[in-house]
């Protein structure tokens, strides 16, 4: 027995640890770069593990000669905790294992020091000025508003873009970005933070593209950092940025020893900067790498690992893999379109509350904000839950501030200061100056009897006053979800949010999301006192949720956040276009942009491969009252499953036959109405060219060049039979 097969026979007798062909030839390509594609639930860590403990024991590397980068802490200290398992006789602390910022931070740190230049963290250090603040006073100095905390984080996540993929400053303008002043507040933010020369303001982002400065500008710091290990691993390196992969490529120019662990299927960061692009890059980079395939998955079902791998091949920026498995059948995946989105989560308490186990279900989404409609629903069912990286930011946002201000004004109408808060909000008209006189009076009067006292009211505001005075009046005592209906309508708030929406440019379907939350949130609850009693409560029960990780509870998490996890049920919920993929990613596919789009894929596959044995996915026909169509995802999973059924007439006998075709992926395929709307000439993939004679809701009627046709208009949707080839 070689010294190879003797280190595998007995690391499988010591732990049980079985390795395939392709992970050991991934353990024992030791020089050299060496790209590892891991699909799904492949053993990515046990076998990086293994490739560490393989270099100390059998080639003789000293581990403080071993550098491994991980994408978090989190995923750092499982690493040194699997290393102490497989390899006791090694402390895992001389193995450097850490994230690619606290290299970064290192590497910052002295050269800085080298400079006599001090710094300070703007950024995760309560004690410190913070990155957050700056900005709001930015936003405020610029637009003459207060930012919300939708802005900020589009804000933050368009610096740090900029950034990672540093992009020059002539080109900022190209980045797009929905915040007002963006360019303006990003300049004098980078001013302020630089005023000072010998003392800088950092932000985590700077610690990157700074350390990557650093090994450009002072090749003595950049020789020290590469004399300090003979080998480096990176892991989840499809989340790398560019400033990222430009620090590793300068660290290993010597030795060239990497080794990169990536799955181009997952990469669903590009937001931070990653691009899985520069993995389909990697041997122009490192010519003489070679590049093995993980594909063998380990962790689900055959129903779910064939359908993804089937699902996923949509995409054509990737390489050709085929992940397999050789577990079992176990359940077909299920797929359940509700009449209306509320149904939605009260199917899930439903199913979940016969589990025997919760800390083996997941339920998957997009958004954050689709979490509130089931924590408020687990709660009621006395459902522990898990919510991975919270967000209590629904709890806390103007609109639920603002809906509770106009419920406190229908028990005192005598509070300025609760009117000042909903006065830009309320549908009329009360000048700054009228607002100023208001403030002198203390006669502890009607907020609106003080207003109709004056004389300088104008006839449409005398209107609109006393309908608001009568319409506060009818308010008071009513049910909350009544009070909330006549806010939105009587009130008009539903038109201010509009009109906000166009201004600021807030996603108006988002806002009118969380009034619907509200709603829901206030159904079967008896009085305005009781829903704000009930939002601190569901604010209080989301906040301790994070105490419950690695207890009996069922998990929470979006898409994004799930990577990584692996659960024995999956429920995707919220499955609609426009949500995934969003509105964004469909416009930019029709205009032949398919990078958003097939990021879009890479996630909805990221949830899909969470399952273990059980995977259902949820959508919708109606949300807040309106039509809504499934996501076109689902439509695809479920082609894959059973292909749509085609007549067509047997050539020689011409008798009709029933086939299965499989419908391959068509980028230019029209999947709304929108789109149909006002066309030319049409494309059928079967039928040939046409013109559209006749539409309604269910049925297009086409005339082509031989026969005229009546189709099922969501049929012709959801399978992409049809595209518009001009006029």
């Amino acid at each position: 027995m070689n010294t190879e097969d003797n280190f595998f026979t007995k690391k499988k007798q010591q732990f049980g640890i079985s390795l395939n062909d392709v992970q050991k030839q991934a353990v024992l390509h030791t020089d050299g770069p060496l790209l590892l594609l891991a699909s799904p639930g492949s053993g990515k860590t046990t076998t990086t593990i293994m490739r560490i403990g393989y270099l100390i024991e059998e080639k003789g590397i000293q581990p403080s000669r071993i550098k491994a980068v991980t994408f978090s802490r989190a995923s750092a200290s499982d690493m040194k905790e699997r290393f102490n398992r497989f390899f006791p006789d090694h402390d895992s602390s001389s193995v450097d294992f850490s994230t690619i910022h606290s290299l970064a931070f290192e590497v910052v740190r002295e050269y800085l020091y080298k400079r006599r230049v001090t710094y300070q963290l703007i950024e995760g250090n309560i004690d410190t000025v913070q990155k957050k603040m700056i900005l709001r006073d930015l936003f405020k100095r610029y637009v003459a508003e207060s930012i919300t905390e939708d802005q900020l984080e589009e804000l933050t996540t368009y610096i740090s873009y900029i950034k990672n993929r540093m992009i020059p400053r002539a080109k900022w303008s190209k980045v797009k970005c929905d915040v007002p002043e963006v360019q303006r507040i990003f300049e004098e933010y980078e001013r302020i933070k630089n005023a000072d020369p010998n003392k800088l303001l950092l932000d985590f982002d700077d610690m990157l593209t700074l350390a990557n400065d650093a090994f450009e500008n002072d090749e003595r710091l950049l020789i020290k950092f590469q004399n300090r290990y003979d080998y480096m691993l990176t892991d989840e390196s499809q989340d790398t940025s560019l400033v990222q992969h430009a620090i590793v490529e300068k660290l290993v120019q010597h030795h060239m020893n990497l080794y990169v662990v990536a799955d181009d299927d997952q990469s669903i960061y590009s937001w931070r900067g990653a691009d899985p692009g520069y993995l389909m890059k990697f041997k122009q980079v490192y010519p003489n790498a070679i590049i093995l395939k993980m594909e063998q998955n380990y962790r689900s079902s055959k129903d779910i690992v064939n359908v993804a791998n089937q699902f996923i091949k949509r995409n054509k920026e990737r390489y050709d893999k085929n992940m397999f498995t050789e577990n079992p059948h176990n359940k077909p995946i299920v797929m359940k379109a509700f009449d209306d989105y509320r149904y939605q989560s009260k199917y899930i308490v439903e199913k979940i509350v016969v589990k025997d186990s919760l800390r083996d279900v997941a339920v998957l989404f997009r958004n954050n904000s689709s979490s509130i409609m089931l924590i408020n629903e687990f709660d009621r069912a006395g459902i522990p839950f898990y919510m991975k990286d919270s967000d209590n930011r629904f709890f806390s946002h103007w609109i639920v501030k603002d809906i509770l201000n106009f419920m406190r004004m229908t028990f005192n109408d005598r509070r300025l200061d609760i009117f000042e808060q909903i006065r830009t909000k309320c549908n009329i008209y009360i000048s700054r100056e009228q607002m100023f006189e208001l403030r002198k009076m203390s006669n502890n009067q009607s907020i609106f009897d003080n207003l109709l006292n004056r004389k300088d009211l104008k006839d449409y505001q005398v209107e609109q006053i006393l309908e608001y005075k009568q319409t506060f009046f009818q308010m008071k005592g009513n049910a909350p979800l009544l009070a909330i209906k006549k806010i939105r309508n009587q009130l008009g708030y539903d038109e201010t949010l509009k009109k906000l929406s166009k201004r600021f440019g807030f996603k108006i379907d988002y806002l009118l999301g969380i009034l619907e939350t509200l709603e829901e949130i206030a159904d079967t609850l008896d009085s305005m006192e009781e829903f704000a009693s009930r939002l601190k409560h569901l604010e209080a029960v989301m906040n301790a949720s994070k105490f419950n990780k690695n207890k009996d509870a069922i998990t929470l998490s979006t898409f994004h956040s799930s990577k990584g996890l692996e659960f024995n049920t999956v429920y995707m919920i919220d499955l609609i276009e426009g949500v995934i993929p969003g509105n964004d990613e469909i416009k930019q596919n029709r205009e032949e942009d398919f990078k958003l789009m097939e990021e879009a894929v890479r996630l909805f596959y990221v949830g899909m491969t969470r399952a273990e044995q059980e995977l259902e996915l949820l959508s919708y026909k109606k949300q807040y009252g309106k039509d809504v169509r499934r996501s076109q995802f689902v439509t695809n999973v479920k082609n894959i499953i059973s292909p749509p059924v085609l007549v067509q007439k047997a050539e020689a006998k011409g008798k009709e036959k029933r086939v299965k075709p499989i419908i391959p992926y068509n980028p230019n395929a029209i999947k709304s109405l929108e789109e149909l709307h006002g066309a030319g000439t049409i494309k059928h993939r079967v039928f040939g060219h046409g013109q559209i004679i006749e539409m309604n809701e269910e049925t297009i009627k086409i005339q082509f060049q031989k026969e005229q046709k009546q189709l099922s208009l969501s049929t012709c949707l959801e399978m992409g039979l049809l595209e518009v080839v001009g006029e």
